[in-house]
């Protein structure tokens, strides 16, 4: 008894303490979760099966579980169980702390059974679609599966994942990995058993059950890919959908071997716009139009499935090396698929984007100072962190970058990354220097400010001019300077290096320029205007 009030005073005492995050002393090595869903009320009731190898010895173990809040929300613990044996447990703000029943050393290996229920104030939502019919979808990112399911609730802890989902009928059911099971358990109820063991953040962990029209679109290097589809947009859904295929062949091609057992597009109520679920993809529901306008979203959950899903940012302030690849990936989809034209145009879009968001915002792509996770689904992360790395191949050359893609995921691929390691393998694969180019574009807040002046010399037979920065602190970039003489079809195009506040540039010409250009073909994520002086 006096050890049951020592570890319950230790649970009240050094839960504060450790307050920087419950699970940064645990790496879980796989979740299973049985859950049961209904259609009487919204509350769930839940299993979880928890191995969780100890980062430090500790007689302490912390998940992430929401505690029920005023308004009833949320879940509630009944029991934690080792071996068959009851273990101590608090469960306030948030965090459930669970005295272990004898000291675990670094190294081992805990198993816990937590039995929990309760209605999920968030991640898990529950309700009717446009259509007027329930579905359940979870929808974690950033960190909202804890809401639910109790967990590592962090990026950079990946765990191998089971649900099993006991839930009404007439409910078709989808999450992460291969059914293995299905069941009618009678009584109006089906089982159902889904398994995906390569190891996942809790962002990416997902199960739907709603009523769906399921269609089987094909293989793909022997991966099958579905369309999940409400039976009201059925014709329409497995239209639009249909681009799943060809898209996942593209990025197999191009960056290397899709990593789970198959992908499912699935129609959903997620929050978002598409949740990039691993093998399990939702798309908000409004995405079906029977037009294929979603093929730019597809594309982008796709390349998710490599950036993002696999090779993972460590924390949320590397949130770029998921949305800003998915970003560029999408735009080189489009270059290769429906050319050069296009892809122009999106990057001209996104800049537009990206000087929106900085004359409103201040903050640098990686910003360690927020906490709100919702935040970072910004311009920033998204569109600017697609133009750093369109840059970044402007500079190294296709060849290169392409090598260092390949090379960034082969390296990280089931792993955690930050911007420091994309850094040094870019280096390594084009023999450059990027220290000042990492820097200045994600470190840095802003992009360039040019002002360009430049007149023509007639008797020189001269263009000269000068950029100015008029932002606080100088960029080092290329720029492209275009000109068309008169009596040329053709522009002249020259490209400029620029390092500091104030550069100067000289070209002859032949005769009188028709026009002045700043980066013609929309390489430079710049604001700023050419003037010419009379």
């Amino acid at each position: 008894m006096k050890r049951s009030i020592v570890l319950l005073l230790a649970l009240c005492i050094l839960g504060p303490l450790m307050a920087q995050r419950p699970g940064s002393l645990i790496d879980i090595a796989s979740y299973k979760y049985e859950i049961e869903l209904n259609d009487l009320n919204n509350q769930i009731q839940g299993k979880a099966t928890v191995n969780a190898v100890m980062l430090q010895k500790s007689d302490l173990l912390m998940l992430d579980l929401v505690s029920t809040n005023p308004s009833g929300k949320g879940m509630t613990v009944s029991a934690v169980t080792e071996n068959g044996k009851q273990l101590y447990f608090t469960h306030l703000r948030d965090t459930l702390r669970i005295a272990l029943g004898a000291t675990a050393n670094k190294g081992d290996t805990r198993q816990l059974v937590i039995t929990y229920g309760g209605v999920p104030a968030d991640g898990l939502i529950i309700g009717r679609n446009k259509f007027g019919h329930r579905g359940f979808f979870s929808d974690n990112w950033p960190n909202r599966a804890r809401n639910w399911i109790p967990c590592n609730d962090h990026p950079s802890d990946k765990a191998a994942v089971e649900f099993i989902i006991t839930a009404p009928d007439h409910y078709q059911v989808v999450a992460n990995g291969v059914q293995i099971e299905e069941t009618n358990l009678g009584d109006k109820k089906k089982l159902t058993h889904y398994k995906e063991t390569v190891p996942l953040p809790t962002k990416i962990m997902v199960i739907g059950a709603a009523d769906f029209a399921v269609q089987y679109q094909g293989d793909v290097n022997c991966i099958p890919v579905y369309s999940w589809i409400y039976p009201d947009a059925k014709e329409k859904g497995f239209y639009d959908y249909a681009l799943a295929k060809d898209i996942l062949a593209y990025f197999i091609k191009l960056v290397g071997p899709y990593a789970y057992k198959k992908l499912a597009n699935v129609q959903s109520t997620t929050m978002f716009g598409g949740m990039e679920n691993a093998s399990a993809i939702f798309y908000a529901e409004n995405s079906v139009t029977g037009t294929r306008k979603c093929e730019s979203l597809i594309a982008h959950e796709i390349a998710h499935q490599w950036f993002g899903n696999m090779a993972t940012e460590a924390d949320w302030s590397h949130l770029w090396l998921s949305e800003g690849f998915a970003t560029y990936m999408t735009i080189w989809y489009f270059e290769n698929t429906h050319g050069t034209d296009t892809a122009t145009f999106m990057r001209k879009k996104d800049r537009e984007a990206v000087l929106t968001f900085s004359r409103k915002y201040k903050e640098p792509v990686i910003d360690k100072s927020v906490t709100d996770y919702l935040q970072l689904l910004n311009a920033n992360s998204y569109q600017k962190g697609g133009w750093v790395l369109h840059m970044l191949r402007r500079s190294m050359g296709d060849s290169a970058f392409l090598k260092g893609v390949r090379n960034y995921y082969s390296e990280y691929a089931g792993k955690n990354a930050t911007t420091e390691d994309l850094q040094r393998v870019m280096e390594q694969a084009s023999g450059k220097n990027f220290k000042r180019f990492f820097q200045q574009w994600l470190y840095t807040s802003g992009q360039p400010v040019l002002n360009i002046r430049w007149k023509y010399d007639a008797a020189k037979q001269l263009i000269s001019g000068v950029i100015e920065q008029q932002q606080n602190t100088a960029f080092e970039f290329p720029v492209d300077l275009a000109w068309t003489e008169e009596g040329q079809s053709q522009p002249t195009v020259i490209s400029l290096m620029v390092k500091d506040k104030t550069t100067t540039f000289s070209f002859p010409v032949k005769a009188k320029p028709a026009g002045f250009v700043i980066d013609p073909g929309v390489n430079l994520l710049y604001e700023g205007s050419a003037t010419e002086e009379k």
